[in-house]
């Protein structure tokens, strides 16, 4: 099957404001699929969640029986390892599908990196936000 890498982003500017994710999916080392893509007028937590549940979705479509998922997100990632409580409904929702999801996979690995690794995904997340800004604009 090979070893899936997913790394994920969540970009908001302003905080709520106009929101993109961004996912990049590694197989064996190599990049197979971009993902960039305008999620609406959101804060940057529900961002870098979606981007979370999008890359899980990905991974049911490719079949994939063990995943690891790469996050600069300290927050999100102490979430998941139920590190951190979480107070917000929003995130509670987002985080109980994640889980859903998750438990559909044989083995879920989840790393928090550095920004200075996680370049791809930022650059993707960030253009699905500018894009949606300039259609907004007429170009």
């Amino acid at each position: 099957m090979g070893q899936f890498k997913f790394y994920i982003d969540g970009a908001s500017k302003g905080n709520p404001g106009p929101s993109g994710i961004g996912v990049v999916i590694c197989r064996d080392g190599s990049t197979i699929k971009n993902i960039a893509s305008f999620i609406g007028n959101t804060t940057n937590n529900v961002a870098e969640y979606t981007a979370l549940i999008y890359a899980l979705q990905e991974g049911l479509i490719l079949n994939a029986e063990n995943i690891e998922i790469n996050t600069d997100s300290q927050l999100l990632y102490r979430q998941v390892k139920k590190i951190y409580k979480i107070k917000n409904a929003n995130i509670l929702g987002l985080y109980n599908q994640a889980l859903h999801l998750m438990s559909a996979f044989k083995e879920v690995s989840i790393k928090h990196i550095p920004r200075g690794e996680n370049r791809g995904a930022d650059k993707l997340a960030n253009k699905a936000v500018k894009e949606s800004v300039l259609d907004k604009q007429g170009r």
